[in-house]
Formats: structure tokens, C-alpha cells, sequence
């Protein structure tokens, strides 16, 4: 069964950084596209940002510039650099994964990990 463990969520002041990571473990062929989330208290979750197995990149509107997702296929991990962060960033992020391959002609699909907090404040 495959998991995924997000960490390096944090309070920051305003215009502070953070970097989380998530990794994915069990037994894993291959990792498909991988994304972090966000959810604010009493707001829906949203997209931050996705990058595919190859590298292409995707951003929400409201943190290009100041966010980048990077991946390493090799350890299965996925992060996300925060920069000039603001309060508006402050919620839980999640990590996900679309499509693992566990076996050969076997995936799990659409895999959460359990969030990591962070809260931008003075």
C-alpha cells in the first residue's frame, strides 16, 4: 500500500519561507503527476501547483512567482519552495499523487497525504 508524508509545514512571518516535502513510500514502480493542495479553514480545497513525471509545471494564479514545485523521481519525492509568503497562504497542504504504479498493470489512483499546517503571521 502506498502512503504519502508530507512535512516542513510551519508558522513564518509574512514575506518568510518555507519548503515542504512529501514522500511517497511502499512499493512504487512509477509516480504519475504530483500536486500540492491547500485548504483554508472554511474555504474548499484548491490547487498550488502540479508537475508531471517530466518535469512540466503548473501553477495557481495566485502564487506564481513566489512558489515552485520541484520533484526527485528517484526518492519519490515531491516539494514545494514557498517564498514571500502571505497570510492568505496560511492552510493545510497536501500532497498528491494521480496515478501510482504499485505492480505491473496496477495503479492506485488519486493518493492524499495526511496535510502538513502553515500558518503565515506577525
Amino acid at each position: 500500500q502506498v502512503q504519502l508524508v508530507e512535512s516542513g509545514g510551519g508558522l513564518v512571518q509574512p514575506g518568510g519561507s518555507l519548503r515542504l516535502s512529501c514522500v511517497a513510500s511502499g512499493t512504487i514502480f512509477s509516480i504519475n503527476a504530483m500536486g500540492w493542495y491547500r485548504q483554508a479553514p472554511g474555504k474548499e480545497r484548491e490547487l498550488v501547483a502540479v508537475i508531471t513525471s517530466g518535469g512540466s509545471t503548473n501553477y495557481a494564479d495566485s502564487v506564481k512567482g513566489r512558489f515552485t514545485i520541484s520533484r526527485d523521481n528517484a526518492k519519490n519525492t515531491v516539494y514545494l519552495q514557498m517564498n514571500s509568503l502571505k497570510p492568505e497562504d496560511t492552510g493545510v497542504y497536501y500532497c498528491n499523487a494521480d496515478k501510482i504504479k504499485t505492480k505491473p498493470f496496477m495503479w492506485s489512483l488519486d493518493i492524499w497525504g495526511q496535510g502538513t499546517q502553515v500558518t503565515v503571521s506577525s
